[in-house]
């Protein structure tokens, strides 16, 4: 572990390309056997995160735009002007 709080491990990829994740790390990060995780790549990175925890900061994320989708579309249908499609 770094004064950062930076821990690197080296691991070995498989055959089939797999990768294990060490205990010590399984436990801190509390990753149970079956747990989903993303995977992000940037550049020539990987980032592992556990899915549960991406929707938990993402949960409300797009909010704002529910509600001037919302907004936009009851702009739309109640707009007096559209009535006289009801009358033909």
């Amino acid at each position: 572990m770094t004064e950062k709080g930076l821990q690197m491990v080296s691991v070995t990829v498989s055959e089939k390309g797999q990768v294990v994740i060490p205990i010590d790390i399984r436990r801190k990060l509390d990753i149970k056997e079956g747990e989903k995780l993303l995977l992000a790549v940037k550049g020539n990175k990987v980032l592992m995160e556990k899915s549960a925890d991406l929707a938990k900061l993402m949960e409300g994320e797009f909010d704002h735009m529910v509600r001037l989708s919302e907004k936009a579309a009851a702009a739309l249908w109640e707009n007096p002007e559209d009535e006289i499609w009801d009358r033909v």
